[in-house]
């Protein structure tokens, strides 16, 4: 979830603040390294960097101390253990001597030696917990006995004793079986009578479902064993560090800084294929057409990547390696040279050498679509995220994306637009006062407070507004950071009505990302060392209120089945709390409707629509994989997984139009959905249907009809003549 919610800054657009922090850095850091005796190693470096830019720079610092150093030791063993059955108490308690010196390791004071000791520890376990689950799994579980298994980390200890982890792998081995077991009981019912019908006894059944958790269990520890370095560790507990100070501050190593910036803009050097993890492997799913993979006419979909190189480096294997950590070897610097091992689907193994090229998706873009609802004629603006790319000059930006889409739905002349921020968490402000301001005269859209507590008023400075008709601003639980900025916008002005569920995602702090190289005052953006996506700042609406914890509360709320699920900025213990400053100075827009009016006539319309309180009823289920506490006897573990399935079925039904809304693609767009890729073609004409089926775009769309029909009235009686007196 994390990496999703992003708020940054353009990073050519440096502030004065940032400056003197990186200033204060570098001294800091040179300070620190004289107190160490030690020549430091890259571990050292990276710790001693960050903790200075974290005490110099963070909005809101915590205090390097012997109670923040007992929290990080605590809190590593557990972010390396989420699960708690990899570690004893006695390995805590070995090395409790640790537990007030890793503030020492951060200031520079002594060398980085807690995490490399505690990884040393896990190693060991990690081969005894293989040989755990090996002989467990070599016989039939009993699902007849009532117990229940606790995945909720937070509410137990680590295992006291050998038997005591023992036991927790058992009901955890257990627990893991009887979700295939069970699926499995189902499909055989479920295929009675039906040609090719599963004939498998029960027992078969239960073996075939050890069976499939030996081997998850197999590829587990395999990426244990070969992927999960003592580097991963590091990063590990460097980000243990910066989450303690809130979830949005983050230690990225070169790599995942790479991917980061790559996710922004959209834009990456690649091969031009999709990948897939199948049953351990990386696999080829699909080529891209014009592609280096394609056009070397030696990649096929369904070869197996077994290794990567660079150049003419030694190959990586890929056994353990996730769809994610194979992406960041094989993505690179365009016109660099990457080797893939292949194994072909006759078994044999090929070598090739391709060069990475440009590859644009540009499915992570906005586009826009038209929808007819009789006579009415609206908008519809689909905003995955505020993309930017900085690192060319005329890179793709959302703010400009945004404005072709709204020019080219006037020119079609629509009576209204919608604009869906669901699921969007967040990207470059920039672009959100560009898009703010398509919308509204010039004046303030945001409020932006660094830790010296002076507000900051971002504007948009162009006069006029691009579009001045309906607007509608859709936005839900997982609508985070910059998405909130607009909708707070618009809401604010009452430029706009914004509906969706009771309230956003919650996340009004401000993050830059750093690199961690004081050779250059901090200006190459790719350290070898990696970056710190630091929260530097906070923002706040021009109203005055953050959007911090509380979100944006939309206008009209729309029963939503996620509202139940605990996914929120609040939600998170380490999150920064709610605060208000001073409202800024900003006219009201003179919308030529009644707010109230429009609201009342939705609230009317959905309290009296079957569908809404049906998916609200279906959330009380969905709600429950908050309690995270699984009975491991079939027959109610089965009953409780069908509440939960028929639950997530209705409301999938439910959500889905009976009729579909006469939804097209502009005709100054079909170029762009039809194209050699026909994968591409589906996957656009999917996303097409799904946006004609969805009941929340019909709720929008039949905002935008009251709001027109109330300006519509308002126009009416201004035209008619005023009755005069004799």
């Amino acid at each position: 979830m994390r990496k999703a919610l992003n708020y940054i800054f353009d990073m050519k657009r440096l502030p004065i603040v940032l400056a003197l922090v990186l200033a204060g850095v570098f001294f800091a850091f040179r300070s620190q390294g004289k107190t160490n005796t030690l020549p430091p190693g890259k571990y050292e470096k990276i710790l001693q960097i960050v903790g200075a830019i974290l005490t110099q720079g963070h909005y809101e610092p915590k205090t390097f101390d012997d109670d923040f150093s007992r929290k990080i030791f605590n809190k590593y063993f557990e972010d390396l253990d989420p699960e708690k059955n990899i570690f004893l108490q006695a390995d805590v308690k070995s090395l409790d001597k640790y537990s007030t010196t890793i503030d020492e390791e951060v200031k520079g004071a002594a060398p980085v030696t807690f995490f490399k000791e505690a990884g040393k520890i896990f190693d060991v376990r990690i081969k005894e917990a293989e040989a755990y689950y090996k002989e467990i799994l070599a016989k039939p579980f009993d699902f007849t006995k009532d117990e229940t298994y606790n995945a909720d980390a937070d509410k137990k200890p680590f295992p006291a004793t050998e038997a005591a982890r023992k036991e927790e792998w058992r009901k955890y081995l257990k627990y893991l079986t009887l979700q295939r077991y069970a699926d499995l009981l189902d499909s055989r019912e479920s295929s009675k009578g039906k040609e090719g019908a599963i004939n498998k006894t029960d027992a078969e059944l239960e073996k075939e479902a050890r069976d499939k958790v030996s081997a998850a269990m197999a590829r587990t520890f395999d990426r244990y064993h070969n992927k999960f370095t003592e580097e991963d560790k590091f990063d590990v507990f460097v980000n243990t560090i910066t989450e303690m100070e809130d979830p949005h501050t983050e230690f990225m190593p070169p790599l995942d800084k790479r991917y980061f910036d790559e996710t922004m803009s959209g834009k990456f050097y690649g091969i031009g294929a999709q990948l897939q993890y199948d049953e351990g492997n990386i696999k080829i799913a699909s080529i891209l057409p014009g592609g280096p993979a394609q056009k070397s006419g030696q990649v096929e979909a369904g070869d197996i990547i077994v290794r990567v190189a660079q150049g003419k480096e030694a190959p990586v294997e890929l056994s353990g390696f996730t769809v994610q950590d194979a992406v960041k070897l094989i993505r690179g610097k365009k016109d660099t040279e990457v080797k893939l091992t292949l194994r072909k689907k006759d078994g044999t193994l090929k070598t090739i050498d391709l060069v990475r090229d440009e590859i644009v998706q540009d499915e992570a873009y906005v586009r826009s679509v038209v929808i007819n609802e009789g006579s009415q004629k609206t908008g519809y603006i689909y905003l995955p995220e505020f993309y930017a790319d900085f690192n060319e000059m005329n890179g793709v930006r959302s703010g400009m994306d945004v404005a072709k889409e709204v020019n080219k739905l006037k020119a079609e002349g629509v009576d209204g637009i919608v604009i869906d921020l669901r699921n969007n968490g967040g990207g470059a402000l920039y672009d959100v006062i560009q898009i703010a301001g398509l919308f509204i005269d010039q004046g303030p859209v945001v409020q932006v407070r660094d830790r010296q507590g002076k507000p900051q008023v971002m504007k948009d400075r162009d006069e006029g507004v691009v579009y001045d008709g309906p607007l509608v601003v859709m936005v839900n639980e997982m609508s985070a950071s910059a998405s909130e900025i607009l909708a707070a916008a618009i809401q604010d002005y009452g430029r706009g009505v914004i509906i969706g569920s009771t309230s956003t995602y919650g996340k009004g702090t401000v993050q830059r990302t750093i690199g961690l190289d004081p050779e250059s005052n901090f200006s190459n953006q790719n350290s070898e060392l990696g970056s710190l996506k630091l929260t530097l700042q906070k923002f706040y609406r021009i109203s005055g209120g953050s959007t911090q914890q509380r979100g944006v509360q939309p206008d009209i709320v729309v029963p939503d089945y996620l509202e139940r699920l605990k996914i929120r900025e609040r939600d998170n213990p380490y999150s920064l709390p709610y605060d208000e400053i001073s409202k800024a100075t900003y006219n009201k827009w003179k919308a030529g409707y009644n707010l109230d009016v429009v609201k009342q006539a939705a609230s009317t319309r959905i309290a009296a629509d079957t569908t809404f309180k049906r998916i609200q009823d279906a959330s009380v289920y969905v709600g429950k994989q908050n309690d995270k506490a699984y009975s491991l006897q079939l027959d109610k573990y089965r009953q409780d997984q069908k509440q939960i399935r028929d639950a997530i079925k209705r409301i999938d039904n439910l959500t889905k139009l009976q009729k579909p809304l006469a939804t097209s693609f502009l005709k100054v767009d079909e170029s762009k959905y039809v194209s050699a890729d026909k994968d591409k073609n589906e996957r656009y004409k999917q996303w097409l249907s799904g946006v004609s089926k969805d009941v929340y775009v019909d709720q929008a769309v039949k905002v935008i009809k009251d709001i027109v029909s109330q300006q519509n009235l308002a126009k009416s009686s201004e035209k008619k003549e005023p009755v005069k007196a004799f």
